[in-house]
């Protein structure tokens, strides 16, 4: 019986002054996704794609300076508005074809949000510290995004 590769998983907790649905559907709207979902202030979302329901795709597409892009997706595991969301994703690089998961967990409290962040399956500890990095980079925009009232 061959055993199978170690992997690492990221948890990330994050609080926004913005109720639950508001958060969660900056998660889920394809319009709001493209303001926040990037792991640099300069880079762009060109593409993001939402088919919310258990089963249906997600994709979204991120552009840096050089024009290069870094793009991903996968299917939604739980969809339970504004509580729970979940999704498979894998990278679009070769090197980085292996499927993870991530789930968000999303509890209100007198009008903010804490969002407990998890992503597990991830290669090794270098690529969940590569990942907490991006992951707090895009949780900084959509701060700001949601700070701005366009979520």
């Amino acid at each position: 019986m061959s055993e199978s590769p170690p992997t690492e998983t990221l948890v990330i907790e994050r609080g926004y002054d913005a109720p639950a649905t508001a958060v969660f559907d900056a998660f889920t709207h394809e319009d709001v996704m493209r303001r926040w979902w990037h792991a640099r202030p300069d880079w762009t979302t060109p593409e993001a794609s939402v088919d919310l329901r258990v089963g249906g795709a997600v994709r979204v597409v991120m552009r840096d300076t050089d024009g290069d892009s870094h793009g991903g997706g996968g299917h939604y595991t739980v969809v339970d508005r504004p509580h729970r969301l979940a999704f498979t994703w894998t990278w679009d690089r070769d090197d980085e074809d292996r499927e993870t998961l991530i789930e968000i967990a999303f509890v209100e409290s007198g009008g903010a949000t804490t969002v407990t962040f998890t992503h597990s399956s991830l290669r090794d500890e270098a690529t969940a510290r590569d990942h907490e990095e991006g992951w707090n980079r895009c949780f900084d925009n959509l701060e700001r995004t949601l700070a701005e009232g366009r979520a």
